[in-house]
């Protein structure tokens, strides 16, 4: 599937939008912290030219949708992305912007469009066992963890071990 680019979507008080050039400097706000380092697979730590390389291939048609989380089109509290090719959703949300269930709102979001524009029957998230925070996310949004023995791979060095939730149409 190839996306269009210019890709927004609104809904629940929220505008998920494609990175511009103008957000460097609030990806590396959002992106530079030792928590987000630890969850996800950004690489630490996340500067300006770790942020120009994140967004030229996020401006890519690399199978991926990236979009930032905003509650008007401005400034960026977050990421979704769509991995199309595996189905696959994540989220990140910045420090500063916790507490105001902007991940929920947003994952239920792209997975609407993930059901019904990339026609997408089924949609996966992989969240570490131990992430309580990102597990309260995924079943405020609708999906459940399934049976699925857990995926173990190495991030930066450290044995992670990814449980798999899903999403049905």
């Amino acid at each position: 599937m190839t996306y269009r680019s210019g890709l927004r979507l609104v809904g629940d008080g929220l505008v998920l939008r494609e990175w511009e050039r103008g957000d460097l400097a609030a990806m590396v706000k959002l992106f530079d912290n030792p928590e987000v380092a630890y969850w996800t697979p950004l690489v630490t730590p996340f500067d300006l030219d770790a942020a120009k390389a994140y967004l030229d291939r996020a401006l890519t048609d690399n199978g991926t949708i990236q979009l930032a989380i905003t509650v008007d089109g401005g400034e960026p509290m977050g990421e979704v992305l769509l991995m199309t090719e595996r189905a696959t959703l994540g989220y990140s949300v910045g420090p500063a912007f916790r507490g105001q269930r902007l991940a929920v709102r947003a994952l239920k979001l792209l997975t609407a469009y993930a059901h019904e524009e990339a026609g997408l029957p089924r949609v996966l998230l992989e969240i570490e066992a131990e992430n309580d925070a990102s597990s309260g996310v995924a079943r405020s949004a609708g999906y459940r963890l399934t049976d699925l023995p857990p995926n173990n791979v190495t991030d930066k060095g450290r044995p992670v071990s990814l449980l798999t939730w899903e999403h049905h149409a």
